[in-house]
Formats: structure tokens, sequence, C-alpha cells
């Protein structure tokens, strides 16, 4: 009972850790920073420390022959342009902070939920069930509820709502291609390996120039750092220690804690306002997210 109630924490922490993202993006632009400065500085530095920490535990077990020692360069760079997806939900995402509440943001970010089943009926062939039928239509009932469309006080930015959707369609596609691409490496290594062409499509975007006209004590590093770590480093990390303990029902449920930690970091930290048909649309989400899991845990 400890080991799993350890797990849940760790998979619950890093769902948190995931929501705290854009009240820390919108500080920045607060601050006067740009989204090329916040998205460079965030791969740069989760790729600094990914990797260093990967030759650091290589090194401490360099004794032990893995299967990475054997693993073909073609499928480390397959795992690297893997990567291209999380940087384009960053910059997508992050441009949609920018246009939009925080609070907003996170929802339209949520709708690759049902994204993602539509991709695996397109791609996979793999019709949806009943459950996820009505998993997709409750997340699109609370999800209008939730993004204000019915509140007239709240006025939609239609840039922000096409960047949103298009985080949205990226993070499913790095969904869909992470789960089948580089199982055979170390868990820590992928990661690496991702952040880095993570890196490589950001800097493509957007040229590093600003490294140049930016001075070492600049306060984008102190939140360049916050969001490597909360974003890049520390959540595979937590889920992939805290998952194996709980299961994967437990885990969908626990990591739909980014949406309310989100929500309520925008409303006491950002001061954004939130109305009460928000707080039921974000309800019913969480509802959505549970409700193709409680038959398993059940059982």
């Amino acid at each position: 009972m400890k080991e799993k109630f350890f797990g849940g924490l760790l998979v619950f922490l890093g769902a948190c850790s995931f929501g705290v993202l854009s009240s820390i993006v919108k500080t920045a632009y607060k601050s006067g920073y740009t989204l090329g400065q916040v998205t460079g500085v965030q791969c740069f530095l989760g790729m600094i420390i990914l990797w260093g920490i990967h030759f650091l535990v290589k090194t401490l077990n360099k004794s032990k022959v893995t299967m990475a020692n054997k693993t073909p360069l073609t499928k480390k760079w397959q795992v690297c342009a893997v990567g291209i997806f999380p940087g384009l939900v960053g910059i997508c995402y992050y441009q949609c902070v920018q246009l939009v509440p925080a609070s907003i943001a996170i929802i339209l970010l949520m709708q690759y939920l049902w994204i993602s089943v539509i991709i695996d009926f397109v791609i996979f062939k793999n019709k949806p069930t009943p459950i996820q039928l009505v998993t997709v239509v409750t997340i699109i009932v609370g999800s209008s509820l939730a993004a204000g469309i019915f509140n007239q006080a709240i006025e939609l930015n239609l840039t922000g709502c096409f960047f949103g959707f298009l985080a949205a369609l990226m993070y499913s596609l790095f969904i869909t291609t992470s789960s089948n691409i580089g199982n055979e490496l170390p868990k820590l290594e992928k990661s690496a390996l991702m952040i880095t062409g993570a890196c490589i499509v950001t800097f493509v975007i957007f040229p590093p120039l600003f490294f140049f006209e930016l001075s070492i004590d600049d306060k984008i590093y102190q939140l360049g750092f916050l969001l490597a770590l909360l974003g890049t480093v520390l959540p595979p990390f937590l889920f992939s220690v805290g998952m194996p303990k709980i299961g994967i029902s437990l885990s969908a449920i626990l990591s739909a804690a980014e949406l309310p930690v989100a929500v309520t970091c925008s409303y006491f930290y950002l001061r954004e306002s939130v109305y009460i048909n928000q707080w039921i649309g974000v309800v019913i989400i969480l509802f959505a997210i549970a409700l193709p899991n409680l038959k398993h845990l059940k059982k």
C-alpha cells in the first residue's frame, strides 16, 4: 500500500509540474522576453541537464553492458527526429499562452485527448469504443464551458486558439510516435535524444542569436531553468518511476492534475478571471478523463 501511495504521489507531482508551466511563461512575457527566448532557453537548458545526467549515470554504470550500446545509430536518429513534435508543442503552446489566458490555453492543449482517438482511428484503423466516443463528447462539452465560449465576458483570440489546437495536434502526434519508436533505449537516453530534437527544431525556427544579447545573470536563465526542470526533466522521471507502481489507469487519472493546477495557478498567481462555468467545465473534463479508467480501477 505504501509503495502504491508513493507511486501515485510521484505521478501527481509530475502532473503538477506540467501545470505550473503556463504561469511561469506568462511571467517571462511580462518581464519582456520573447517566445523565441523562452522556448530556446528552456530547450537548451533541458538538453544540457538531461545529457549531463545521462553521462553521469553511464559513467557510474560503465561496467554494465546495456542495450543502448547495441542500438543502431539510425534508431537514435529516429528518436531524435521524434523530438520535433515536443519542440513544436512548446512553440505553439507558449504562443497560445501569449495570446489567451493561461486557464484557457491549458484547456486548448487538453484537446489532444480526443485528437489522439481520431489519429488512432485514421492511422492504425482502431475503431473507437463506445466509452471512448462518450469520453470525446464529454471532453468537447467540458472544454466549451471551460474555455468560456458561452461567456460574453471572455473575448477569445482566434489566433491564440489556433495555436492552442495546433499544440494539441502536435502533442497527439508526439504521443503516437514516441510510444512506437525507441522503446529499446533506456528512458533517460531516449528523453535526452528527444529534447535534442526539440532543441534543434526550436533553433531552426528561432535562431539562438539572442544568447549573445543576454547576460549570464539574466532573469530568463532563472525562468528557463524552472521551465526545463518542471517541464523537461522532472515529469518524465517521476512518471517513469511512479506509473509502474500504480498502473496505467490510475496514472491517467492522476496525470490529469495538470489541468486544475494550471487553472488554479492562473487564478491565484496570475490573477486571471476564472468564472464558475469554467470551473464546471474543468470538472467535466476531469470526469471524462477518469471515465474510461473507472472499470479497470474497479477490477
